[in-house]
This record gives C-alpha cells, structure tokens and sequence, in this order.
C-alpha cells in the first residue's frame, strides 16, 4: 500500500500565466499539507488535435494523448482549475478529456477516469467568477466515471487575488478556502483508497 496519495493538477486555460494556473496552485499547497503527492501539469506541454474518429481510426491514437492517459491512470484524483468560456469549460479541457475517455492501444476506457475522485474550481475577473462553468465540468467529468466533491470554488474578480502576475494569492481568505478544499480532497482520497468499502467507484483494471 502507497503512503500517499497521488493527485494530477491541471487547468483548464492555455494562456502561460493564467489565473486558473494560479488558482490551482494554491489548491496545490492545501492536498499537500494534508500529505497528498501532487503532480502539476500544463495542457500547453500536451497538445491535442481536435477529436476525430476518423481521424483516429486513420492514424492512430494520438501519441500526446496517450501521455495524458498515462498520466491519469498514474494518479487517484484530479484537482482541475478551468476559467469560464462563453458559459462553458475552454475547447482544449473538453478536448483533452474527449481524447483521455477513449480506448486506446494501451489502456480501456475505464482505466483511465472511472473511479477517480476531482475537485474542481473555476476563476474570473467578473463577479460571478465563472461558475456557469463549473456545472458543465462537472457533467463532463461524471459522464466519463469521475466521482466530483460536492463542494467547489468560483474566485470572483479574481485579478484583484494576486499582486500582478505573481503566483502568490494576497486574499488571504480566499487563499484558505482553496487550501481547505485541497485539503477535503486529500482527506477523502485516504478514506476511499485505504478502506474498500468506501470505494466510489469501480474499475476494470
């Protein structure tokens, strides 16, 4: 049996200095003091075409793709930090989960997502912080077999959180609540890996 529990930490925005990426970051701190191993990912390093299953049947599994199946299934939780685009979850998100979700010549599908428990965040300069995006997320993510926490994060006027493109967050009351959500979502990764008869979820592998 591991000694800690494994979380894969990602957003949702493309942009180099996001505040989605800053948002995350925080969460980050908050699982690992609750003594979770955290990978931070960018989805910049894993570029996607857009899902095409003739595309697919025609060239193969996509090899950046499989990288970021490999990773999942490497991981017990995901820790997902997505701005709002339009009222939904950006294009490169759903992509990347639309690609992860399929078979591939390694893995089944229900190797890479089912089971797997995520907490999810979203974050805007406007008022409402994004939260119409969280709802699409969240059904993205429980169609492909992700157990999400029912607690989740909407940071409003989220520019006004940081001291200019710094990756601290100034907002010390926000900075907590992240933590704490980091920190639930450890918590309840050591109560369904370490006793069976809590398991959310069930997988084929």
């Amino acid at each position: 049996m591991r000694n800690k529990t494994k979380i894969l930490a990602f957003a949702g925005s493309l942009r180099k200095d996001s505040y989605s990426k800053r948002v995350v970051q925080t969460a980050i701190r908050g699982a690992e003091k609750a003594g979770a191993e955290v990978t931070f990912v960018d989805l910049r390093d894993y570029p996607m075409p857009i899902y095409n299953p003739d595309d697919h049947a025609q060239k193969g599994f996509d090899e950046n793709a499989l990288r970021f199946q490999r990773l999942l299934t490497e991981h017990d939780g995901l820790l997902i930090a997505s701005p709002e685009y339009n009222g939904s979850l950006p294009a490169a998100l759903k992509n990347a989960i639309d690609w992860a979700s399929r078979e591939s010549d390694r893995y089944e599908w229900s190797d890479v997502f089912q089971g797997k428990l995520a907490a999810i965040i979203t974050a805007s300069p406007g008022s409402f912080g994004g939260i119409r995006s969280l709802s699409h997320l969240r059904g993205v993510l429980m169609s492909v077999g992700v157990n999400v926490l029912s607690s989740e994060i909407a940071v409003s006027f989220v520019g006004d959180k940081f001291d200019g493109d710094g990756e601290k967050m100034t907002d010390e009351k926000m900075k907590e609540l992240l933590e704490k959500l980091g920190v639930s979502l450890a918590e309840m990764l050591k109560k369904t890996l370490y006793k069976p008869e809590l398991k959310l979820g069930t997988s084929k592998k």
